[in-house]
């Protein structure tokens, strides 16, 4: 619907991202990424990575939140 780019990663903790560049993404006229963190199938917006999505991305800024994503502590049951 929005056309452009979205890529949903999951990792190991319970957490998540959503990678989008599309219409409505911050960037998205200079070709830049937007980021958002997800816990399971919806967005958090409580992790010391953000408080809401990070838009504006290269790659290299992409992989930079991708991997702050990664090491947070597993989500409690």
């Amino acid at each position: 619907m929005l056309g452009g780019y979205s890529k949903q990663f999951k990792f190991d903790n319970g957490y998540g991202a959503s990678v989008v560049c599309n219409s409505m993404s911050y960037g998205n006229s200079d070709g830049l990424f937007e980021v958002a963190v997800t816990k399971g199938d919806d967005l958090c917006y409580t992790t010391p990575v953000t408080n809401d999505v990070e838009g504006f991305l290269d790659f290299a800024g992409v992989a930079e939140i991708l991997e702050k994503i990664k090491k947070l502590p597993k989500v409690e049951a």
